[in-house]
């Protein structure tokens, strides 16, 4: 919607400090609906109509028809991009209601004139009430016409006694002025403060009821403080409110024109400006001054410059950009987005004891909805690295992102948009920039099985791999996860067993030999266990298996062939395989199953059982082999039915070809010397 005759040009500093301006240049930000535009006459002579005033850029003194046709302003003609705005004048005669009504159920905002104390007496007797009969929730321009017949009253008088009273009895009075035709007085202004009532509602934002910024608006607010306070001490410093006036508006900020913005501030209260400059209050205060002015485009300009809506939420297409993981592939944190992530910790760090306390995860997350709710069905923090007082490592801080970004790609974009990725940068040239912070990994390649029945799969050279860790009851699954994130086990020796019931993951970082870290997440599944083994597209995700026995329990083992049994081929195809023998620091025991452990990996071609135990310290070269065999997955997949043997037929024609060969060699060495 547009409106013809206003004068837009590009905010300056008068948008910050000059409060008490009535009118002058204004600046619209973002596209408005196209709509009609009603002004609802009510008995005013024709010829102080304020349409042709507005059309003609003079005072119209020929008689004029009773209404005024349609006028369509198009959006070339002076005002915002893509906002078009239609002018309907209607007429009030008893006979027209019916066209005066589907007017006005059309109409975006309604601009109802008065001239005199007969019709400014009809706008709470009759017009106000008609609208809500109607049941449209539109905006209402009041406006005071022909000013020039009441020159010996004020215009603050006229607000205080006839507008304000009105204002507060029907909230959906959005503005007022006072007009005159006759000497083309605010003209061009009452088009204005309609336009602004669809593109800049001030209902959002400020409850004039209550004289107060909405919730939601000091919500929004808030969050935009938080992101310019670039060294988090909770105030903005004179560079930082450059940043942010350049950021929204554009223009540089002068000494007086910041000067002024502290005064009108500091007025309020002493403690909402400081030497270290304007607090989260002071700046509240600065946009409820904008509001109480009649200046809440300059909110809405603020709040659209955040990526904020008409609703106060943030847009969707920055929240959720369009983000596509191809099949096989997956999601990792760039450089950027790691980066982006250490400083965010390391912001946030203000003791410098290299872990986030409860309290600092808190200001962390202030901008944002809160915790992942995928951190907390996992147990967040308990899930990921801490140090000895419980709080969060640099390392945990990272590798819980990193797992984050594999699983579900679209939290961590959502969570960089919350935290200002986007604003960290110093060009924003992409339309979604948070995107720059993630990055796919090449596909998996599962090719066909050999003749020989081994896969031929090349390395992969992704930094994030995902095991799922299967096993018996009881086998140390759960204390395996706890030993991951460097946590003393339990006691093991305990006979009280408490089964694990909720899906669980650890995450932590693994460095391989060479120095090369990767994230490696273990998941125990519990009771999902079913659900995820029997959908390849949720097996899709994992890139290992790790079959967990108790080595001292006899009727652990057993455990894993019916597992395997019970899936199908399908757990094979899926992804490698190994083997682990818990409880080793035990004694060795004989499983109860058709053949022993290790001539059961044998026979699958897969390498033996590894004995391992949470009470010895190279517990931890497990977790290493796991990320090893990751990253090279061709060294332990299973072999199909049927394969091992023929790999061992294989082998026996190839040991005999050698036997022959080499009793051939002897007889051919005997027979030279012989004949020598």
């Amino acid at each position: 919607m547009k409106i013809f005759g206003w004068k837009s040009t590009t905010p300056t500093s008068d948008d910050w400090c000059n409060f008490s301006a009535a009118s002058g240049d204004h600046e619209i930000v973002g596209p408005g609906p196209s709509g009609s535009l009603g002004p609802a006459p009510d008995g005013k002579p024709r010829g102080t109509h304020p349409k042709p005033s507005l059309v003609k850029d003079v005072f119209v003194t020929t008689k004029i028809q009773p209404t005024l046709p349609q006028i369509t302003i198009p959006p070339s003609i002076g005002t915002p991009e893509n906002v078009t705005t239609t002018i309907v004048d209607t007429s009030a005669l008893p006979y027209e209601r019916a066209e005066l009504n589907k007017e006005i159920r059309k109409s975006n905002v309604i601009l109802l004139v008065y001239s005199d104390h007969y019709s400014y007496e009809r706008v709470a007797l009759f017009w106000m009430p008609h609208f809500r009969s109607l049941a449209v929730n539109v905006p209402v321009v009041l406006c005071a016409n022909k000013s020039d017949l009441t020159r010996n009253t004020s215009t603050d008088q006229i607000v205080e006694d006839e507008m304000l009273p009105v204002m507060a009895e029907f909230k959906e009075i959005d503005s007022c002025i006072r007009t005159s035709a006759r000497e083309h007085h605010n003209i061009n202004e009452v088009f204005f403060l309609c336009q602004k009532a669809v593109t800049d509602p001030i209902a959002p934002l400020f409850d004039s009821k209550e004289s107060a910024l909405k919730p939601a608006c000091v919500s929004a607010l808030q969050r935009i403080f938080y992101l310019c306070d670039r060294d988090q001490d909770e105030y903005l410093s004179d560079e930082e409110i450059l940043d942010f006036q350049s950021k929204c508006f554009g223009k540089p900020l002068s000494d007086l024109d910041l000067s002024a913005i502290k005064s009108s501030i500091q007025k309020y209260s002493a403690d909402y400006v400081t030497e270290k400059g304007i607090s989260q209050p002071g700046f509240i205060q600065l946009n409820k001054l904008f509001a109480e002015k009649g200046r809440h485009e300059t909110i809405w300009l603020i709040l659209r410059t955040f990526r904020y809506t008409d609703s106060l939420s943030l847009q969707s297409s920055f929240l959720f950009p369009k983000f596509e993981v191809p099949a096989n592939s997956s999601a990792e944190l760039s450089p950027a987005g790691y980066r982006f992530f250490v400083d965010l910790f390391l912001l946030h760090d203000k003791d410098n004891d290299g872990g986030l306390s409860p309290s600092e995860l808190t200001t962390l997350f202030a901008p944002s909805p809160g915790l992942p709710p995928q951190w907390l069905e996992n147990g967040f923090p308990s899930c990921t690295v801490r140090n000895d007082a419980g709080y969060v490592t640099l390392q945990g801080w990272l590798a819980q992102w990193s797992m984050t970004t594999f699983l579900s790609p679209k939290t961590t974009l959502a969570y960089l948009a919350y935290f200002g990725f986007d604003s960290s940068l110093p060009s924003t040239s992409s339309p979604h920039p948070t995107t720059s912070a993630l990055t796919i990994t090449k596909p998996r390649k599962r090719p066909p099985r050999t003749t020989a029945g081994r896969r031929r799969l090349p390395p992969i050279s992704r930094t994030v791999l995902q095991a799922f860790i299967l096993g018996a009851p009881h086998s140390g699954k759960s204390t395996l996860l706890h030993t991951f994130l460097s946590r003393p086990p339990t006691n093991t020796s305990s006979t009280a067993y408490s089964p694990t019931l909720t899906p669980s993951t650890a995450v932590n970082t693994v460095e391989l030999p060479g120095g090369k870290q990767v994230t490696l997440l273990l998941s125990e599944l519990a009771s999902h266990e079913s659900a995820i083994l029997s959908n390849p597209s949720a097996l899709s995700k994992c890139d290992i298996l790790l079959y967990l026995y108790d080595s001292s329990d006899p009727h652990s083992f057993a455990h894993i062939p019916r597992l395997r049994e019970q899936y199908g081929k399908h757990l094979d195809d899926a992804c490698p395989a190994m083997f682990v023998a818990t409880k080793a620091d035990r004694d060795r025991v004989m499983q109860d199953w058709e053949v022993q452990p290790e001539e059961y990996c044998a026979g699958l071609g897969v390498g033996k059982p590894s004995h391992v135990s949470v009470e010895w310290g190279s517990v931890q070269e497990l977790f290493v082999r796991v990320a090893e065999v990751g990253l090279d997955p061709g060294s332990a997949f299973v072999k199909g039915e049927g394969e091992a043997e023929d790999e061992e037929g294989w082998m026996g024609w190839w040991v005999a070809v050698g036997a022959i060969g080499v009793v051939a060699a002897a007889a051919l060495g005997m027979w030279r010397r012989m004949s020598g």
